[in-house]
């Protein structure tokens, strides 16, 4: 009798590429999670992250690999992109610095995903195009994919946000800083227009931080996501737009970011 045995091909393969930016001038890694029985990807979508080394500590490749494996989640492409040595200057809103000139070369980072990051993606898989886009990313990562998908809202479908940096602002406390004017993702949201394709995937931990500025009893991130989340509601999105989770034990880390990870991709790529 032979002990013959079947073995399957993997779901997912990881590959890792490293593309060159004139740009940001270095060298970015990226992780591309890619599922296995996908010959066009014209019919997928494609997922990218921000702090995508931060995937690699999370094991996204093993609860990925799962969520396929069930048919818990369509197949997507992921890609993550890791940060580089200037992350608070890279992340951030384009429209403006904050109040400290951080986030200076986020417009040059915009610019990167689009004019250098995609065309690579595009040429390695010989893929014109994809189903769809979406644009997530953790802490400050999550603020610069909120800024580039809301600005070039016609290029992407949903937006995932763990435990947003939603607090960059372009005045210091004691400047006279002032919630409505000054908080800058409030800000663009305010004065943006309505996309009613978008959809937002938003998390934030209760003990994400310890901070309350206006004395409320409510941690600014927390507060910062409602206000969000009410700038979004007056543009003209709805419950069925925003998919907001409060952690009651959430933390500003990979742990929750992991434990929530699962729930964001059947939020977004459910079967």
């Amino acid at each position: 009798m032979s002990n013959h045995v079947t073995i399957q091909p993997p779901i997912m393969q990881m590959e890792t590429s490293v593309v060159h930016s004139e740009y940001l001038e270095r060298d970015v890694t990226i992780n591309i999670y890619l599922p296995s029985k996908i010959h066009y990807l014209d019919q997928v979508s494609l997922l990218l992250f921000n702090d995508g080394q931060d995937l690699i500590k999370m094991r996204f490749d093993e609860l990925f690999s799962d969520l396929l494996t069930n048919r818990s989640i369509e197949p997507i492409v992921c890609v993550g992109i890791h940060c580089g040595p200037e992350r608070k200057m890279e992340y951030g809103t384009a429209y403006s610095a904050d109040f400290n000139g951080r986030g200076a070369k986020a417009g040059l980072y915009s610019k990167f995903i689009f004019d250098e990051l995609l065309p690579f993606i595009r040429k390695k898989y010989n893929a014109p195009s994809f189903k769809d886009k979406s644009f997530a990313g953790f802490s400050l990562g999550a603020l610069s994919a909120l800024d580039i998908a809301w600005n070039n809202a016609s290029e992407f479908r949903k937006i995932g946000l763990f435990s947003p940096s939603l607090w960059w602002r372009r005045k210091g406390y004691e400047d006279g800083y002032d919630d409505e004017q000054d908080r800058l993702m409030h800000l663009q949201i305010r004065k943006g227009k309505f996309h009613p394709w978008l959809q937002f995937f938003i998390e934030c931990g209760e003990l994400d931080e310890t901070a309350d500025r206006n004395n409320n009893g409510i941690i600014d991130s927390i507060d910062d996501a409602l206000d969000l989340i009410v700038a979004l509601k007056a543009k003209g999105y709805t419950e069925n737009h925003i998919q907001y989770l409060q952690i009651e034990e959430g933390k500003h880390d990979m742990e929750t970011w992991e434990k929530i990870m699962p729930q964001f991709l059947q939020w977004g790529w459910g079967k």
